[in-house]
């Protein structure tokens, strides 16, 4: 008489904090459930948009698009992360008014805030390869990953600003860091605290759960 072993069923652990809802039975339902996740964080990052702080010193508002950023890596993980933010600037790129202030268009998309446009996909996707390594598990490693994707938003946003309005990136009175990053340096650190704090809370709470 054969006798027909089943394996058990593994369930792969969760990589991300998107991975811990429910599984989808079909491929397509799946992939329904991505692409509605990323578009919400690209919503989410056009709202956090319209948190918008005027600096009469440079073209670069302070905005809370940047806790977005920073929340879509840790939540999605490199890829859905960094094309939330791709879907971001394609979209406001076409527009729709989803950079601060409620610009849009091929200029805004374009002009001195570029630089930075470009560093949140990047940012996302470094974050999110990092949540992936489950280095937001905990405060401790949460934080050097949220860090890490400011500064990524800084090198490419202070570069760009200084090719576009011409003025030199470090050197000077008038500067590209002196516009572009350190007005942001204390309200990105919160920023970059409060994402850590809350990646970290919510995977402590799962692990208590589980």
């Amino acid at each position: 008489m054969n006798t027909t072993v089943t394996a058990p069923l593994t369930i792969s652990p969760a990589r991300v904090l998107a991975d811990l809802l429910p599984k989808r039975a079909s491929r397509t339902s799946a992939l329904t459930q991505d692409v509605v996740l990323v578009l919400g964080f690209a919503l989410l990052t056009a709202l956090a948009a319209q948190i918008e702080i005027p600096l009469g010193f440079t073209p670069v508002p302070l905005t809370g698009q940047t806790f977005a950023v920073l929340l879509a890596g840790a939540v999605l993980g490199m890829r859905r992360g960094a094309l939330s933010q791709l879907v971001y600037w394609f979209a406001g790129l076409t527009g729709l008014p989803f950079y601060s202030g409620g610009a849009g268009g091929w200029k805004d998309g374009t002009g001195a805030t570029l630089g930075y446009l470009v560093g949140f996909i990047v940012a996302a996707g470094a974050i999110g390869f990092l949540a992936e390594k489950k280095q937001d598990r905990n405060f401790a490693t949460s934080l050097p990953a949220m860090l890490l994707g400011s500064t990524i938003i800084y090198a490419f946003g202070a570069t760009w600003l200084a090719h576009k309005i011409n003025v030199p990136l470090a050197n000077g009175d008038t500067n590209a860091i002196s516009l572009g990053v350190a007005p942001f340096l204390i309200g990105d650190l919160l920023k970059a605290l409060i994402a850590a704090g809350l990646t970290s809370t919510v995977w402590t709470a799962v692990a208590k759960r589980s």
